[in-house]
């Protein structure tokens, strides 16, 4: 939902669901100035301009799929079909935009993160959803052509960001 609610939250949604956008805020702005991100930023062609960090989050998306069972405890697909029962626990509260994605964020595009060709599929898709002409739906060829550099910053990041939310639970 953090990408999706903008603004002051106010009590507008269950205390857990607002402590989650306010972690999904703080991670966003970490991930914004982490050395490692920015230097996966730097890897990819200047000419996708702002929409490279756009591209590095999808990335390293497809980097935490992969590379799940390093990081987490549950698989990934028991993980994801619980967090989609707690979804639907919720949908009564979703902004709009997000609950007509939702089938296809779980069905379809989180499943296919695992292959670049998910991601390919997925930068296209958002490429076609932004009104000004954007490169997006070109990024897999930046994946591919960087794809050992890009691991490796994810490698470095994930850590870092894991210490930072627990810093912040504490």
């Amino acid at each position: 939902m953090g990408d999706f609610v903008k603004g002051r939250l106010n009590g507008h949604f269950p205390s857990g669901i607002e402590r989650g956008i306010v972690l999904h805020r703080r991670i966003d702005s970490f991930t914004g100035q982490n050395r490692h991100f920015l230097r996966s930023k730097r890897r990819l062609d200047a000419s996708f301009g702002h929409y490279r960090g756009v591209l590095v989050d999808i990335f390293y998306d497809h980097f935490l799929a992969v590379h799940w069972d390093e990081f987490a405890a549950v698989p990934l697909q028991p993980f994801l079909s619980g967090v989609r029962r707690i979804v639907r626990e919720y949908e009564e509260i979703l902004p709009e935009r997000l609950s007509r994605i939702v089938p296809v964020i779980f069905a379809e595009l989180l499943p296919s993160y695992l292959e670049v060709k998910g991601i390919d599929l997925a930068l296209q898709r958002m490429s076609h959803r932004i009104a000004r002409p954007n490169r997006l739906g070109e990024g897999g060829v930046e994946l591919r052509r960087n794809y050992d550099g890009l691991c490796e910053d994810f490698r470095e990041f994930l850590p870092e960001l894991q210490e930072f939310v627990s810093e912040g639970e504490r």
